[in-house]
């Protein structure tokens, strides 16, 4: 069954890579970017395109970076706390043992 997940991922990789391909080819005209503060200088719109997909996702990422940090320090402490519990109730378990006759 593993095998056929790393088919199945190869396969849309390379399926990926084709789209990318052809849109990297089909939208080759030229295309000045002006920003409000800035007139960047021509470049083909699927650079353009494709940089700014870049960007997005590394913004979505340091976003999104925060929300992660908090949840595993959750997560660290949740575990910590389970970890006590643990001990105690084997501290228990085991006083019990020795208090019944």
């Amino acid at each position: 069954m593993r095998w056929l997940k790393g088919v199945v991922v190869a396969v849309l990789t390379l399926i990926m890579l084709i789209l990318g391909m052809l849109f990297a080819v089909r939208n080759q005209q030229t295309v000045p970017l002006d920003i409000i503060w800035a007139q960047l200088p021509p470049a083909s719109l699927s650079l353009w395109l494709l940089t700014t997909l870049v960007v997005g996702v590394l913004l979505g990422m340091i976003a999104m970076s925060g929300l992660y940090l908090r949840l595993r320090t959750a997560l660290m402490r949740t575990r910590h706390d389970n970890q006590q519990q643990r001990k105690e109730l084997d501290r228990l378990r085991v006083q019990e043992l020795k208090e019944s006759p």
